[in-house]
């Protein structure tokens, strides 16, 4: 490494945040990136460990080791150029991931790990900014076209990675613009817009087709879509939220987070709403269900609304403060993680059982509640009631959406539900036809989205071609 007693010399710092009172009032992103000379002392930091656990931790398998090298060394290019070699969008993880690969960092034995994820969130923000990240066209054409269904971050990956091979790829998404969660679920305080649209355009510009408001397998016919394209890659997603079913749940006010999120990411931009019931937290108690970033997306969103109060249950036990890090590391631990809108404003409660939505001439006012021991078993005398005007189910994925398009595919679907797929050929069971993403493996992150994107575009690469020079 470039100073080998880095880690030694220089505390760990990372970027901040504005603060809650002024970021509140905006959906723009709010996180204070670090100067070039922070950055480069915090790549400084990355040990010379002979084993690199944090290219196991990070799922895209970044060589993170070498372009903190690079960026110590002053060598942005580089880094960006090798950032690239395994990330088709970095400026999408350097902002949303959760960071495994800190987890996985040998430093933080010691609670202190490289600053992974802010710089490689700097890295290509400079180079954007440099003017380094350009279309890169194929130099030859195949012949070949194929369709991915979902423009999210796996359908993104596997279109750009074909489009490069040569191949004539052909994005069909059902909504107005591409992106998937990354635009429709992910808020704009988190990730802006913009990244995406540069993303589409250099997309483009290498030849990628994108036709929008095409619902494949609901107003354009799936067999179709089979007949006309070489290969068929299924990268839709996975859609099915988890529902309550309890007592109370067909009251006005409660809806799916994701019915809630979409809504306010379509009024930043512009986008019509696509619905004649507006959801919102403006003056009321909201009460989100689900303790993952879902829920944590929907609080900092009822917060920038106006809610009187927002209160997160979750029905897992709350978790330990600390991992115990001779136990859990490298893998990643469970334990308290409070996030930027925890900070802004609201209330957490674990261990908690929703009984009942109750109600008044139609609409939810509250919900009956109940504690639960470590084996989810009701804790006699604990029940409460939870005043409640917006209820927001943020409980995770099922599966893909059945209905439509896996319907008329008649693919094969594994025990959860997902297109069933291995991780080598990605084929669906139906000839020429391919899954990756949560669409096979399942609600995920968008960094496990991109991997199988790219080792699905591999995979169609070889199976077009005979073999292939994709990287996977």
């Amino acid at each position: 490494m470039g100073k080998v007693t880095g880690f030694l010399e220089i505390d760990r710092q990372d970027r901040k945040y504005k603060p809650a009172a002024d970021r509140i009032r905006h959906y723009d992103e709010f996180v204070i990136a670090l100067s070039e000379e922070a950055t480069r002392n915090q790549a400084a930091r990355c040990m010379d460990c002979g084993i690199p656990f944090c290219h196991n931790g990070c799922p895209v398998n970044n060589q993170i080791p070498d372009w903190n090298d690079l960026v110590y060394h002053g060598d942005w290019r580089r880094a960006l150029a090798n950032l690239h070699s395994t990330n088709n969008f970095p400026e999408f993880t350097g902002r949303v991931c959760p960071a495994p690969c800190e987890a996985s960092c040998t430093l933080n034995l010691i609670d202190q790990p490289v600053t992974i994820k802010t710089i490689e969130c700097a890295i290509v923000d400079r180079g954007f900014e440099a003017g380094w990240v350009t279309p890169e066209p194929p130099k030859r054409k195949t012949g070949k076209r194929i369709a991915i269904v979902g423009s999210g971050p796996a359908g993104l990956a596997a279109a750009q990675q074909l489009a490069r091979a040569g191949h004539e790829a052909h994005v069909y998404e059902k909504h107005a613009k591409a992106g998937g969660l990354l635009r429709y679920g992910i808020p704009d305080f988190k990730m802006e817009k913009q990244l995406i649209d540069r993303r589409v355009a250099q997309m483009e510009a290498e030849g990628v087709v994108f036709h929008y408001g095409v619902h494949v397998g609901v107003d354009f016919a799936a067999d179709e879509l089979v007949a006309t394209h070489d290969a068929v890659v299924l990268a839709g997603g996975a859609e099915q939220p988890r529902d309550l079913p309890i007592r109370g749940r067909e009251l006005r006010g409660v809806h799916f987070a994701m019915d809630f999120l979409p809504q306010q990411n379509r009024r930043v931009s512009g986008e019509p709403l696509a619905t004649n019931e507006p959801i919102l937290a403006s003056g009321k108690h909201v009460v989100v269900i689900g303790g993952g970033d879902t829920g944590s997306d929907c609080i900092g969103t009822s917060v920038r609304q106006g809610a009187l109060s927002v209160t997160q249950l979750e029905i897992m036990p709350r978790p330990p403060e600390k991992e115990n890090k001779l136990v859990t590391w490298p893998d990643w631990p469970l334990k308290m993680r409070t996030s930027s809108s925890h900070e802004e404003g609201s209330a957490r409660d674990f261990a908690v059982m929703t009984r009942e939505f109750i109600g008044r001439d139609g609409v939810v006012t509250g919900l009956r509640c109940e504690r639960v021991d470590a084996k989810m078993q009701p804790i006699v005398g604990s029940a409460f009631t939870l005043p409640a005007d917006l209820v927001l189910l943020a409980m995770g994925f099922v599966s893909p959406v059945r209905e439509g398009l896996l319907e008329t595919l008649g693919v094969a679907l594994d025990g959860r539900g997902n297109v069933a797929a291995d991780t080598n050929t990605y084929s669906a069971s139906r000839e020429k036809l391919f899954a990756c993403g949560d669409m096979r493996r399942g609600q995920s992150l968008v960094v496990w989205a991109i991997r199988e994107g790219r080792q699905c575009a591999a995979a169609v690469d070889a199976f077009l071609m005979g073999d292939t020079n994709l990287p996977r």
